[in-house]
């Protein structure tokens, strides 16, 4: 009988050490999964909602310098990357053909005046010679057929004076251009900028006949223009006026601000022609260059800004309902989950506005790894999981 107590004493105390190790082992279990449980507090910051866009640099104001006569380029008295200045000499081109076209212009005009003298001096002697006539007429003395011959004469001469006065204009006006084409050859800055291109090299010929040959680009680079191209998804949520900023590729930590002035009402067409995109304009000053042309820039139109408002990590929201609201795991003091609904304001790619739901301090999870409480707090694994 006594053996049988013992057996029995000892089966007990192997079942409640059992029954510990395994409450031991279900305590640790639980204590890892809540552990694994990712969360983050909600707290204040600033929140800014941005269109991004992809952007080029250009000058905010450029200008292709080409010349307006034929001709070989005799000297060019800039360089690139000089900064001029508006009435600058920049080229110059061999005048010697313009020089001649002027000597023949001045010639010819002088020729027309030298006409017009002996013209109008013929003329005059045909009025004295009308106005006898006429007496003699008026008396008797002489045919009509003579004074009407002298009439015709007179009229013929006063006739060419006035088609040499209309040449000695035009005369005047070939003078003026050939005036003009010889000052052509000197061509100079028509505003002030920084040579960025030179095109025609010095003893090249140009021939203007069908369109003005450029020689040299000149950009103005204290103003750049920044070209963004904002794709029809977004354009709807961009207007003038906005603040807009942009970083480059060689200075991703500096921030370029400016205000979006238009948005091209056209869209631009990528190579291959199914993505649309509209360009929005903004200026930004340009000190000592340090921006170049052509540079790539990582441009956000701000669209909305919030300051020091209560947020939580995008990731943190759930399901949304059709009020607009969304659900949310908070995890309390006593490591109990619990949903929230709140409603969002501003969201960005991080974070999102809480407007209503949440104190600052408490903690949303944010991950996707489910957490199950009982009402005593006690853990249950997760399916799947043993």
């Amino acid at each position: 009988m006594r053996r049988t107590k013992t057996g029995i004493t000892v089966a007990s105390l192997l079942l409640l050490a059992l029954l510990g190790g395994g409450a031991a082992i279900w305590s640790r279990s639980a204590g890892q999964e809540k552990s694994a449980v990712t969360t983050a507090a909600v707290s204040r910051m600033d929140l800014e909602e941005g269109v991004l866009a992809s952007g080029t640099l250009t000058a905010g104001k450029s200008v292709a310098v080409g010349a307006q006569v034929s001709g070989q380029v005799r000297r060019l008295t800039v360089t690139l990357g000089e900064q001029v200045w508006k009435g600058q000499l920049l080229a110059e081109i061999d005048p010697v053909l313009q020089e001649n076209a002027l000597k023949e212009a001045e010639a010819a005009l002088e020729s027309v005046q030298a006409q017009i003298l002996a013209k109008k001096a013929l003329l005059k002697q045909y009025d004295l010679a009308l106005r006898r006539l006429q007496e003699l007429t008026a008396q008797n003395i002489t045919a009509r057929a003579d004074l009407e011959s002298a009439q015709a004469q007179y009229d013929s001469t006063r006739a060419d004076v006035a088609a040499l006065d209309a040449q000695l204009r035009r005369s005047r006006v070939t003078v003026a251009t050939a005036t003009a084409n010889l000052e052509y050859t000197r061509i100079s800055a028509p505003m002030d900028g920084v040579v960025v291109a030179i095109v025609t090299e010095q003893g090249q010929t140009v021939v203007s006949a069908q369109s003005a040959p450029t020689i040299l680009k000149l950009a103005d680079l204290e103003t750049i223009t920044v070209k963004a191209q904002i794709s029809e998804a977004d354009v709807i949520r961009v207007r003038p006026g906005q603040k807009v900023y942009f970083t480059i590729l060689g200075d991703p930590d500096t921030r370029h601000y400016g205000t979006l002035r238009a948005v091209e009402p056209a869209p631009e067409a990528t190579a291959t022609g199914t993505a649309v995109y509209y360009n929005g304009l903004f200026d930004v000053p340009n000190p000592g260059h340090t921006l170049r042309l052509s540079m790539t820039a990582q441009v956000t139109v701000v669209a909305g800004e919030a300051k020091q408002v209560l947020a939580v990590p995008v990731a943190a929201l759930g399901e949304k309902s059709p009020d607009g609201r969304q659900r949310v795991r908070l995890l309390t003091r006593d490591g109990v989950t619990e949903e929230r609904v709140v409603r969002i304001g501003m969201t960005n790619h991080l974070f999102a506005q809480v407007v209503e739901g949440l104190k600052e301090g408490e903690r949303v999870v944010v991950d996707a790894a489910p957490l199950v409480q009982s009402s005593s707090g006690m853990g249950h694994p997760p399916p799947g999981r043993r």
